[in-house]
């Protein structure tokens, strides 16, 4: 397992328990990651704080893990680019080729790939 604990950002975070990014939420923070999820209308998810905007978002993050579709991560790329995380997991249904493409060429690593399997198999 990785021992490096991140400050993860969950866009597209939800209170739902069945929604996967609910279930990401809940296993970053068992395996000790700071988490800032994103939502525009809710207030706290699991006793944790939301934020409502990415640009909202201060500090150094470290990871984004997208559960939105392309239909609202496009916008969201000069958001993206501002907040510079070092990745971006691009979650299954959540890829967006065009936003990535402008992401790396801004310097962010970006990968297609499943947060709940990286993190039960020791890759995130």
């Amino acid at each position: 397992m990785n021992t490096k604990h991140e400050r993860v950002v969950i866009l597209g975070a939800s209170d739902n328990p069945e929604r996967y990014s609910h279930r990401a939420l809940l296993l970053l923070k068992q395996h000790g990651h700071e988490v800032v999820p994103v939502h525009p209308k809710l207030v706290v998810i699991e006793e944790t704080p939301v934020v409502a905007d990415l640009s909202a978002v201060k500090g150094p993050v470290d990871t984004v893990t997208m559960y939105v579709g392309a239909a609202i991560s496009t916008g969201l790329k000069d958001k993206l680019i501002a907040l510079n995380p070092r990745r971006v997991i691009f979650n299954p249904g959540a890829e967006n080729g065009t936003l990535a493409a402008s992401l790396t060429e801004a310097g962010i690593s970006c990968e297609e790939a499943c947060t709940l399997v990286l993190l039960q198999t020791g890759q995130f």
